[in-house]
């Protein structure tokens, strides 16, 4: 047996103003500790992702009809057909801590299952996030413990939603009861988050300058690394590279077109694409070059806010979203609700094709992460926590049963598949918030 040294799992292309992590190699992975639950080795590797669509859904364009399989998927979920194999849909999945009823609390109870004290000012009070709960643990060993992402510009304070904080509909992840983490929804300073060396705000404005690309920073570390690797794994870093050098083109260009859009979006942040689809697949490829380079391994990404009034007028819908979901049974406003929502499973279909196409091991990215999609809200109509519209995805390392449809026969605790998830990235809790016990079918052979 030939014995050799392996390449650290933590290796990084520096340049200028530049920390550049590199994917899962062959060089990375001793010949010896194969088995070894290290970071090295892929089929112990756990990622956490969680994507929250907001407002709801109609819930009858949702459903998969039939029965245990995804042979037929619904309107709303028919952009998963590529990838319905890596996709789990579970119906009947309820949040009573989100009760009385509001967008605020919708949010809120998404990653926490807490209820959220109801105050206007800064005492507010919720609970630990799933996302908070993996990181302490699996998020360790990792540039970065989790990264909290969105779309829209959270800048509002004070009261939002009947008499419920703004800090419960602005804020995803909590690190404590009263530690909301904020979200950034622009991906240049994501990007520079991810590969910007570590320093404060002005620091990394300053190696900004100083180079044109961060790639161009690099190029000499990056050619006598590759002299040290075979030929799969320098195909490898040139088609990661190449992605991250496609999303700083990106960022770059949106930058300088910036100014030439007349009506910006006040939600938005300056800077950003102008279409709303441009600036949603950035932030999903950012977020698969950070867990492909294993820069973090919990993210956390909120597609809009709850009570968004943003129009979705590539798709051909002119209204806003909010009022659109108080549709009083009208089936035309209900029509655009599901174009939009399908819209949203567009998007996160892309991302999962994606990770599919990217390599890792003896799979692909997509095989090593778990990622939940879905509303803190059932009927926007009328502000219900229950059948919620949820989407699991991934593979667990080959552990997930994907290609079916789990349909709780009684409202079953969303915190049920937050304490599951948890346990299938190695996190061990006897509960969490109000689970019952966990979602042992979303791991079981189908039964036919």
């Amino acid at each position: 047996m030939v014995m050799k040294k392996a390449l650290p799992r933590r290796t990084f292309l520096r340049g200028v103003g530049t920390a550049l992590a590199l994917p899962l190699l062959d060089a990375m992975v001793p010949s010896l500790t194969a088995l070894a639950d290290t970071p090295a080795n892929p089929a112990k590797l756990r990622r956490l992702g969680f994507v929250y669509m907001p407002m709801g859904c109609d819930v009858t364009r949702w459903t998969p009809p039939g029965g245990e399989t995804l042979d037929n998927l619904s309107p709303t979920l028919s952009p998963l057909e590529q990838v319905k194999h890596k996709v789990a849909i579970i119906s009947n999945l309820e949040l009573r801590n989100a009760y009385p009823g509001t967008h605020a609390t919708s949010n809120a109870a998404f990653l926490s299952a807490a209820k959220a004290k109801r105050t206007e000012s800064t005492d507010y009070h919720l609970g630990t996030t799933v996302d908070q709960i993996a990181a302490q643990q699996i998020g360790r060993d990792t540039q970065l413990p989790s990264l909290e992402l969105s779309m829209d510009l959270l800048s509002v304070v004070g009261q939002c939603d009947n008499g419920y904080a703004c800090v419960y509909q602005n804020n995803l992840s909590w690190s404590s009861p009263t530690t909301p983490l904020p979200a950034e929804a622009h991906p240049r300073l994501v990007f520079e988050t991810l590969f910007g060396e570590q320093g404060g705000t002005a620091d990394r404005r300053a190696a900004l300058k100083k180079r044109a690309s961060l790639l161009d920073s690099v190029t000499d570390e990056l050619v006598r690394l590759q002299k040290t690797l075979g030929p799969g794994d320098r195909r490898k870093v040139s088609q990661y590279l190449e992605s991250v050098r496609d999303v700083e083109r990106r960022i770059q260009k949106s930058e300088a077109t910036s100014g030439e859009n007349p009506l910006p979006d006040l939600d938005r942040p300056t800077g950003v694409p102008a279409a709303y689809a441009d600036h949603a697949r950035l932030m999903f490829d950012l977020q698969a070059l950070a867990l492909q380079g294993d820069i973090t391994r919990v993210i956390t990404f909120q597609l809009a806010r709850e009570t968004s009034t943003r129009t979705y007028t590539e798709i051909g819908v002119d209204e806003p979203h909010h009022p659109l979901t108080h549709h009083g049974n009208d089936p035309d406003k209900i029509a655009k609700v599901a174009k939009i929502n399908q819209f949203h499973v567009s998007l996160f279909a892309g991302f999962l094709q994606k990770l599919e196409s990217i390599r890792e091991g003896n799979g692909s990215l997509l095989d090593h992460v778990l990622y939940l999609y879905g509303s803190g809200m059932g009927n926007p109509n009328v502000h219900d926590h229950v059948n919620l519209p949820i989407i699991v995805a991934g593979g667990a390392a080959g552990n997930m049963r994907g290609g079916r449809h789990i349909r709780f026969k009684e409202p079953t605790p969303l915190a049920n598949l937050h304490l599951t998830l948890l346990d299938k990235v190695g996190v061990r809790l006897d509960s969490f918030a109000d689970s019952r016990g966990q979602v042992d079918e979303l791991f079981q052979p189908v039964s036919m």
